[in-house]
């Protein structure tokens, strides 16, 4: 029983999934971060767009 504890303590092929899904939320972040950002700066040009269209009367 003491072996089978100390294999198990000892065991890291884990440690290789949870490195992977660390990797995957901090990529996942900057993705969401960034298609924020994309977003508001595209929302910014097209509202200054339409202020400069004069309307056809």
């Amino acid at each position: 029983m003491k072996t089978l504890l100390k294999n198990l303590v000892a065991d890291q092929s884990g440690a290789s999934a949870a490195e992977y899904a660390l990797i995957l939320a901090v990529v996942g972040a900057g993705i969401a971060v960034a298609a924020a950002a994309l977003g508001t700066a595209i929302s910014t040009r097209i509202d200054s767009a339409a202020t400069l269209i004069t309307p056809i009367k």
